[in-house]
Parts: structure tokens; sequence; C-alpha cells
């Protein structure tokens, strides 16, 4: 399905599950606009589809002892298919990173990872990260402060378009 196929109960209910994943089926369907039975068929759809990849908590890491969030850029040595992969693999096999996306330009992968203390990051990037198969260099941003940390996509941009569209 793509989002042109999507009508605007569908995005709207996306939106609103995307701010607030805990509403009941009742409440979702009242704040879209339809009785119950079909909003939870369309809830269902859009699982099936892909729309919806799962429902999460958004945990407060501070308050579980996370004081330390890190960007890590890498550079391997290699990118041919398999050693990106294997290193993507490993990535998730790794706790304290949280993201790994694969990048076009002079870094190969970013990294978002979180650990209770500065040296338990340390420790996680000499024994684990740098010393990785493949790794050929890591850059590291210590994040100071979190300005904005909004979950999905814009759907008043989704809107925005889909009206200059029509």
């Amino acid at each position: 399905m793509a989002v042109s196929k999507l009508d605007e109960i569908d995005r709207k209910i996306l939106a609103e599950l995307q701010a607030d994943g805990r509403m009941t089926n009742v409440e979702l369907a009242k704040r879209v606009g339809i009785s119950a039975p079909p909003c939870l068929r369309r809830v269902r759809t859009l699982e099936e589809s892909g729309y919806i990849r799962g429902y999460h908590a958004d945990v407060e890491g501070r308050a579980l002892g996370f004081e330390v969030k890190v960007f890590a850029m890498v550079g391997l040595q290699s990118q041919a298919e398999a050693d990106l992969s294997a290193f993507e693999q490993r990535c998730r096999n790794w706790p304290l990173v949280r993201e790994c996306h694969m990048l076009n330009g002079e870094v190969d992968f970013i990294l978002k990872c979180v650990a209770p203390d500065l040296s338990s990051f340390q420790s996680f990037l000499t024994e684990e990260l740098t010393s990785a198969e493949n790794v050929a260099s890591v850059k590291t941003s210590l994040v100071i402060r979190v300005a904005k940390d909004d979950p999905g996509v814009p759907f008043e941009v989704v809107e925005e378009r889909l009206s200059q569209i029509s």
C-alpha cells in the first residue's frame, strides 16, 4: 500500500496511534470519526500491510540509570555487501547500540548508543566497537541534551503533500 492508497481515515488512524499507541480501539474510532468495528479492521489491515510495525513504550533511559547517549560514526575498511551485512548483524547483537543506520558519504554507519556511564561506554568502544572486524575508524559525539525526539513521521507533511496532488 503506497501512501496514495491510504485514505484520510487510515492516515488519521496512523497519526493518532503514533501519538498514543495505548488508546483503546473505541477511543481511536471516536477520534477518527468512525465506529469501533471498522476501525479495528483498518488497524489490522495497516498492521498486516506493514504501516504499523509494532507498539512500544517510550521508556525514560535516565530513570533506569542510562545517563550517557553517544553517536558513533563508523568507517569500515571494506564496503562489500557481505562486510556491510556482517557489521549490521554485529550491531544488532550489541545491547548498547540502539540504532544503526548505513549512510552515504564519508561515514559508513552512524550508531546511537546508550550506556549507564561514560566508563561503560568507553569499555564498549575499546573492547567491542573499535576492535570489531572490518572497523577502520570510529568518531564519537557525546549528547549533551536532546532538543527534540519525535518518533515516526510528520503527518502534517503527508497531508500537505497529498493536498498539493489533489
